[in-house]
């Protein structure tokens, strides 16, 4: 906890955190531009005694990368496989006490204005609260105080979330869009 705010205190960022430390949670991360917003939200998750797991492409969990991912509680989505990884998250959240999942909806750190929904089915499905992260450029903080009740219509959820998050400024404002 204090070399996780020592090093976010070093490289000049802050954290802000005002949402209850739920067993179980889905939290939305954004915008995701870089490598570097990982690193950021793993410090400041720490910085608070907290602990998250994640979401990562299958090719980041080669030998010995991989064990400490998992170890960190990575887990390595396949895209190339049929079987539904939302149906798999929410069986999770029915046998573990605890488990709070990161979900970066926009799915790459380059451009893109298609966002997936798959972190709202998960929250909805499992019952869990879905927290809204912030990674803001602008003011180099990592925030986390608004939770979002997801609704049955997930394109208005979608498009809530969205605007939520369209008053940040990403660390790479050229690839970050909310339209």
């Amino acid at each position: 906890m204090g070399i996780s705010r020592l090093l976010l205190k070093w490289i000049g960022w802050k954290v802000d955190v005002g949402v209850p430390d739920y067993p179980k949670a889905v939290i939305c991360v954004a915008p995701h531009t870089g490598n570097f917003d990982f690193f950021l939200c793993e410090l400041a998750i720490c910085s608070v005694g907290r602990k998250a797991g994640f979401l990562m492409k299958k090719s980041w969990f080669f030998w010995p990368l991989g064990k400490l991912l998992r170890a960190m509680g990575g887990v390595a989505v396949d895209r190339s496989r049929s079987t539904s990884l939302t149906d798999q998250l929410v069986q999770r959240y029915a046998t573990e006490s605890r488990l709070v999942l990161a979900f970066a909806p926009e799915g790459t750190r380059s451009l893109t204005t298609r966002w997936h929904t798959g972190f709202l089915r998960v929250a909805k499905e499992a019952g869990v609260p879905l927290l809204l992260a912030v990674i803001d450029g602008g003011t180099r903080t990592v925030r986390m105080t608004e939770t979002y009740q997801p609704t049955d219509d997930a394109q208005a959820d979608l498009a809530a979330i969205k605007k939520y998050y369209s008053q940040f400024t990403a660390i790479h404002p050229e690839k970050f869009s909310t339209d």
